[in-house]
């Protein structure tokens, strides 16, 4: 019999997963499975984002209740505070972001016993993530691309930009750009993979005052490239009043779509509401921007209907706060110190993540 993470449900309904044979990564485990899930269904891996936890996170973007009426399987890692002070997943440092080492293999454990233990379809399996969450889902469909038919990353940050707390900052800035070329060499370096690639949607709001909006177009740029695609979209459109572009692979179906969220601040944009098609409740970076990203990612996966529009004259969302500078050394935390933890706090402090 496998040991158990936690001890008991904690209310939320999730339940703790066994813990793999090898949790590297030392992170902890929830899972949930609709009652009579049918063999074959799909998984999707949900990462969190700094300060939340798995319960959290899952109550807010809506997601087990996307999977009770759709069918398919929910994995949710869970970062501890012994590991990273803020409760981040340790996407810029090497020993988590590579293939066969620390967060990223504790992750791909979990996914092979989730799909041992549930017979879930191998051929299905999807990871989303916000912000640190984001940039971990960027890790894990570069390092190990044969996992994932696809991923969504939302206000997150393009593989390979950090190796350490310094250059995460400068990532989250939009200090770090790198050309196609270079953002593609990152993920082909990670994994021995030769295709065929995941099909990735991007999420980002335009007044995001933590991750610099343009690392949007890095992400796009990376997975076009690794694609062999035109870095001009396909298509651009509008959907609930956001811009909307498209990438088209050679048999005309999407490989690649991002959606911008115009005055949206850091968070995952939202719908909350009973009806079919709105999952999610608004709070903390959670935001209801009046269109749920949980809806349309499955949608765009392919493991939940299409979402009809609800209306041309969408509600605003949150109340963008002041922008800062795309320069901002003047703002970032000392290093001084060398107190990674201390560092941490000051610039999530800065960003209004943490109060002080």
């Amino acid at each position: 019999m496998h040991n158990l993470f936690h001890n008991q449900n904690d209310g939320s309904g999730l339940s703790p997963i066994p813990a793999p044979s090898s949790n590297p990564g030392n992170l902890l485990g929830y899972e949930y499975v609709p009652e009579g899930l049918k063999p074959g269904a799909p998984l999707v891996v949900v990462l969190h984002g700094c300060g939340q936890d798995a319960a959290g996170y899952d109550r807010g973007a809506g997601w087990s209740r996307l999977a009770e009426r759709h069918g398919f399987a929910l994995l949710f890692p869970e970062q501890q505070r012994s590991n990273n002070a803020m409760n981040c997943f340790n996407w810029f440092t090497a020993n988590d972001s590579q293939r066969g080492m620390g967060e990223a293999a504790s992750i791909k454990a979990m996914i092979d016993a989730m799909a041992k233990r549930h017979g879930t379809d191998r051929g299905r399996i999807f990871v989303t993530g916000l912000s640190a969450g984001g940039a971990m889902a960027s890790v894990m469909l570069a390092t190990y691309p044969e996992l994932f038919a696809g991923g969504a990353i939302i206000a997150g940050i393009a593989y390979g930009c950090a190796a350490d707390v310094g250059r995460a900052f400068d990532c989250m800035g939009g200090r770090a750009r790198q050309d196609a070329a270079e953002l593609a060499a990152q993920i082909r370096r990670a994994s021995p993979h030769k295709g065929p690639w995941p099909r990735i949607s991007v999420w980002q709001g335009t007044a995001d005052s933590t991750v610099e909006p343009g690392n949007a177009d890095s992400i796009v740029l990376q997975w076009a490239s690794v694609h062999g695609l035109d870095p001009k979209p396909a298509k651009v459109d509008q959907v609930e009043g956001y811009p909307h572009r498209t990438w088209l692979g050679a048999d005309g179906k999407p490989l690649i779509e991002q959606y911008l969220i115009t005055g949206m601040d850091h968070g995952t944009p939202l719908m909350p509401g009973t009806e079919e098609g709105e999952s999610g409740v608004a709070g903390a970076h959670m935001l209801d921007a009046a269109i749920s990203s949980t809806d349309r990612i499955a949608a765009f996966w392919g493991i939940a209907p299409p979402v009809a529009e609800k209306s041309r004259h969408r509600r605003p969302a949150e109340a963008p706060k002041p922008k800062r500078p795309r320069d901002r050394r003047s703002q970032a935390p000392s290093f001084a110190d060398n107190s990674i933890q201390k560092t941490i706090e000051q610039a999530l402090q800065a960003a209004g993540l943490l109060k002080g």
